[in-house]
């Protein structure tokens, strides 16, 4: 199987050329990821804690699903189809904004940030996820409080953002 194929982009999300995902990663280039936090009708936010076979924060708690764009592929195409990798779910998902990439503390990643809700219970991808739950917003900003590290760098930025916003 061959490697996968980022596009790096320039601070403003403009792609400049296409690399390996191992190259992109080695020389901290920038590139893009997608997000998606997805809600059970209760508001409750799914969190799951990497599996300890990832490359990058493995056992860290994270967002309910995300991922790397493919070279040329969108953020909304690639919402949709982490969704479903991911967590086996199928949802409308609905855009809240782009994340820009500000070096180690996002990955060096813009992060488009999007949300679903579903009570659809997601069956997850064992490769990407070692478990994961429901929780209310208040009891995740209490766990962060309690130990920042047990949660990767970015969903911390993330989940701040969609804090004072929504």
């Amino acid at each position: 199987m061959s490697e996968e194929l980022f596009d790096v982009v320039d601070q403003e999300d403009r792609v400049l050329f296409q690399s390996p995902r191992s190259v992109v990663h080695a020389n901290h280039w920038l590139h893009r990821a997608v997000h998606i936090f997805v809600f059970n009708s209760r508001g409750e936010l799914l969190i799951h804690r990497r599996s300890a076979t990832k490359d990058e924060a493995p056992l860290k708690y994270t967002s309910s699903a995300s991922g790397h764009l493919s070279a040329g592929e969108d953020y909304a195409t690639a919402a949709v189809r982490e969704l479903e990798e991911e967590l086996g779910l199928k949802a409308d998902v609905e855009y809240l904004g782009i994340f820009p990439a500000m070096g180690a503390s996002t990955s060096y990643e813009h992060s488009g940030l999007y949300r679903a809700i579903t009570d659809e219970t997601p069956t997850f991808d064992p490769e990407e996820i070692l478990s994961g739950e429901f929780r209310p917003l208040s009891e995740i900003q209490s766990m962060i409080e309690l130990d920042r590290d047990d949660f990767t760098h970015c969903f911390r930025a993330l989940f701040r953002w969609y804090l004072e916003r929504f």
